[in-house]
């Protein structure tokens, strides 16, 4: 225990009595600053019950003294010198619970601001604590393709280039095989009704042969459809190889789909949008459903597409931190306001390095 006289003053600018500020402990807290230091040194690797536990400290007094710790410790300039942002949400709690993360592509995706909510009214109050100077310094900003997000970003920044993730584009040409596969499976067992249940013992003589489920063979194939080729198994290359001799719709929209993805594989960049517009052009005459709703959707955002290629930028950074907050919630088994996940965020993703005692 460190027991001190400190004084309290009248201060004459604000009109309130205010205490002595101590260079061995922050403003408002009952610990000292070494014993902080090394509270938040911990919290960024372990979860708050073993701090409280190692320290002998209550839980509550880890997460007061670990936003006291952000608040210093967190570089009140990181809003500065931002040109290449990337923006994502991430949930954090059931019934759709959200945060929205920014993260700076130029400091090797470090997390600058996070709010709760994920709509454009959140987005906003980013760009509005950013100001109109700094908004317009913005060359470019990495998304996915929701309308809130982009709706803030063209209302703040509209000269900033908005660059849709490699990602969520892959992640539609994906989910439009699976659909293509479901449809198929479908189709083949239009008309097909299940035998009924065989009675025990040997069948009669005269009893007809079962038959075979149709979408079976179909069935099987989803794994051999999405990975990628050189990931595949010896029985999953011959499923391909199979498909393709049956000239089946599957196998068209396998190769769309791994034509759209070596869309982000091209040796220059320059490239892309004639490789884009020859993509566009075979999924409008495949006639397959899922990849005609796919073409309009790409179409819509073509000019997003193109600005991520060209300035080679994607979310990878943010999907990343996405995982390191999700570990950090579980962690802690759950946050009860958004305001102390933040303060985690900012501790374990925003740059932040604490100094220990013993390497003053």
């Amino acid at each position: 225990f460190v027991v001190c006289e400190i004084r309290r003053l009248d201060c004459r600018v604000c009109g309130r009595v205010r205490t002595e500020t101590v260079p061995w402990a922050r403003p408002g807290a009952r610990h000292t600053r070494d014993l902080e230091d090394v509270v938040g040194f911990l919290a960024q690797r372990v979860d708050k019950t073993t701090v409280a536990r190692l320290l002998r400290v209550s839980w509550e007094t880890v997460a007061a003294i670990v936003i006291r710790v952000v608040a210093e410790a967190l570089d009140p300039d990181r809003l500065d010198r931002l040109y290449r942002i990337g923006v994502d949400e991430v949930s954090y709690r059931k019934h759709h619970r959200y945060l929205t993360v920014v993260a700076d592509h130029d400091r090797a995706g470090a997390v600058i601001w996070a709010a709760a909510g994920k709509n454009a009214a959140t987005l906003s109050a980013f760009y509005e604590e950013l100001g109109p100077e700094r908004c317009a310094r913005l060359e470019a900003v990495s998304l996915d393709m929701g309308a809130a997000y982009r709706s803030a970003t063209t209302n703040h920044a509209p000269r900033a280039a908005q660059c849709i993730d490699p990602f969520h584009v892959i992640k539609l040409a994906n989910t439009a095989v699976d659909k293509t596969r479901s449809h198929e499976t479908n189709r083949a067992r239009h008309g097909w009704t299940p035998p009924p249940k065989r009675p025990v013992g040997r069948p009669a003589v005269d009893t007809p042969p079962r038959q075979p489920d149709p979408g079976r063979q179909i069935k099987g194939t989803r794994w051999a459809l999405l990975k990628d080729p050189q990931h595949l198994s010896r029985s999953q290359q011959q499923i391909l190889i199979r498909l393709r001799k049956q000239r089946s719709m599957l196998y068209r929209a396998w190769r769309l789909k791994q034509d759209l993805r070596d869309l982000y594989r091209l040796p220059d960049p320059a490239l892309a949008a004639e490789h884009l517009d020859r993509w566009l052009a075979s999924a409008c005459r495949s006639r397959i459903p899922a990849f005609l709703t796919l073409s309009r959707t790409i179409r819509q955002h073509k000019k997003e597409i193109l600005a991520a290629i060209n300035l080679n930028l994607s979310n990878s950074k943010l999907e990343g931190i996405a995982s390191k907050i999700r570990l950090i919630n579980h962690r802690g088994y759950g946050h009860h306001t958004a305001a102390a996940l933040i303060s985690m965020i900012y501790l374990c993703c925003g740059g932040i390095t604490i100094e220990l005692p013993t390497e003053r």
